[in-house]
């Protein structure tokens, strides 16, 4: 959308956010939970020499989602003027972190990984509200908290 002013230069306009993320979004975001949720049961439910490929799962699935995570914010800075470096800069935190973490024993790369969720979280919650995205930031906390705590019951199941 495009707004001109009065000396005619022209001005573009973001359309204005929805109250909240789409259907498809909020349906994938919580479908996405499922191997979070599975996997932290079959830690508790599985036999002991099992465990290791459970927990591997596991965190190689919370890696995939922190790395993910990072990605939202190198494509935020694709599309940004402003604030494009640093941008890049905090996008490769996650995904390194992810990875210092899958090579870890499961007990702590999960703890990390928990942990990297809630970080990525109170970085994004900053950026949602800057690029007036907040309409997502209550799918983003209840996505972190399941999947941290998935984390957290996962590593103390190892």
């Amino acid at each position: 959308m495009n707004a001109t002013n009065p000396s005619g230069v022209v001005h573009h306009v973001a359309p204005p956010m929805p109250a909240e993320p789409p259907l498809r979004a909020r349906q994938y975001g919580h479908a996405g939970l499922i191997p979070f949720i599975v996997g932290t049961l079959l830690l508790w439910l599985v036999y002991p020499d099992l465990q290791p490929w459970v927990a591997l799962g596991l965190a190689a699935y919370g890696a995939l989602i922190v790395a993910f995570l990072g990605g939202i914010h190198w494509g935020l800075a694709m599309d940004s003027h402003a604030s494009g470096q640093r941008a890049f800069g905090w996008a490769m935190v996650p995904p390194l972190v992810a990875w210092l973490a899958l090579v870890m024993p499961a007990h702590a790369g999960l703890v990390v990984l928990g942990v990297m969720l809630v970080v990525c979280y109170l970085v994004d919650r900053r950026l949602y509200l800057e690029k007036g995205m907040s309409a997502w930031l209550t799918l983003r906390f209840r996505l972190t908290v399941i999947a941290a705590l998935c984390c957290f019951l996962g590593a103390a199941g190892t």
